[in-house]
């Protein structure tokens, strides 16, 4: 499930070690797991600070904690401790984290949500704006809820035909055409105002 290499658990137990806490050991836990924000925790952990769903992998001289929950998502991960010029660094790499996209015979819902989720909101961030899947309809329209920065924008129709649109229409196949659903009259706090547009 995880690979653990021997120098990242000689890290641990000289970490470990120092502290000399009775059975102390390190859990693993994944972080807004299937989101492009998925990343990972890793803490010290008493045996008390357990909440009994984890899963236990016996290390030479201490216990690693995978959370329950985040099992799936930390499949095949790999921590590494490597020492560079500088001192060492642990790197820990979880290819399952943020999740894996729809099969293509997954619903167009499904399909639709992960594109909007990993691909468009991530470049909407950038101008602190976000959308949400209002509805997908029978005949493939994806009608969309503008939030943050791009609720009120003046760029929101630009955005919505140059970019949303075709990379759905692109990466998404079943999907006709996306449409606004947002009352762009009411946006608090517009990236740009729609009378400087």
């Amino acid at each position: 499930m995880i690979q653990l290499s021997e120098s990242a658990q000689a890290h641990f137990r000289r970490l470990i070690e120092r502290e000399a806490l009775p059975g102390l050991g390190v859990r693993l836990s994944a972080m807004h797991p299937g989101t492009p924000r998925a990343d990972v925790r890793l803490e010290f952990a008493e045996p008390a600070d357990l909440t009994g769903d984890e899963w236990a992998i016996d290390c030479d001289g201490f216990t690693l904690w995978i959370e329950g929950a985040s099992a799936s998502y930390l499949d095949a991960a790999e921590i590494d401790y490597v020492q560079q010029a500088t001192g060492g660094q642990l790197q820990i790499r979880a290819p399952k984290i943020k999740g894996e996209a729809p099969a293509e015979t997954a619903s167009l819902v499904e399909r639709v949500r992960w594109v909007v989720e990993h691909e468009v909101n991530p470049q909407l961030a950038q101008h602190r704006g976000h959308v949400g899947v209002e509805e997908v309809t029978a005949d493939g329209v994806v009608y969309l809820r503008f939030g943050g920065g791009c609720h009120g924008c003046g760029m929101a129709d630009v955005t919505l035909k140059q970019g949303i649109e075709k990379t759905l229409l692109t990466r998404v196949p079943g999907v006709t055409a996306v449409r606004d659903a947002t009352d762009h009259a009411t946006g608090a706090a517009p990236y740009i105002p729609r009378d400087a547009a």
